[in-house]
């Protein structure tokens, strides 16, 4: 990847609706060699997908709660059934198996905490776990898509 692919991918991560003739003037090209590295991008497995993102408040899934999962269990057996519990909640946007104390960390956004009691109970029913502690976010600081481009070699 050179600059100019860096810049696109800037743009896109931005606002990747603007028209390719939009974004290769941006970047100081043409529209077909534009379009053609998009392409490659996506080719290329940089450029993953495209997505609308959606306000959470405005689709009452406003609450925000970061749950930490211990197990004792570590089993390949034990891990796809607790993996097959997470993905079938969708309410779970993110999920990553962690280094240190935390085995887990998953990210759930819901509409109250009622709401979430059920996720816990959908989430403890599937599997056994040492410990499942949550902590609501009071407040969104930043939240962004947008990967930093500053390391790409």
């Amino acid at each position: 990847m050179d600059s100019l692919d860096i810049k696109i991918l800037e743009i896109l991560q931005r606002d990747a609706e603007q028209q390719v003739a939009q974004i290769a003037e941006q970047v100081g090209l043409s529209t077909t060699p534009c379009w053609r590295r998009i392409q490659r991008l996506k080719e290329a497995g940089v450029i993953t997908r495209q997505v609308a993102l959606v306000d959470a408040q405005k689709v009452n899934v406003g609450v925000t709660v970061f749950v930490s999962v211990r197990t004792s269990t570590h089993t390949q057996e034990w891990f796809e059934r607790f993996r097959a519990t997470v993905q079938a909640i969708p309410e779970v946007v993110e999920f990553y198996r962690m280094s240190g104390d935390v085995d887990y960390l998953l990210r759930v956004v819901v509409p109250d905490i009622a709401a979430y009691d059920g996720v816990y109970k959908r989430l403890t029913a599937g599997t056994s776990l040492r410990d499942v502690s949550s902590s609501f976010a009071m407040e969104e600081l930043k939240l962004t898509t947008a990967l930093p481009l500053s390391y790409v070699k």
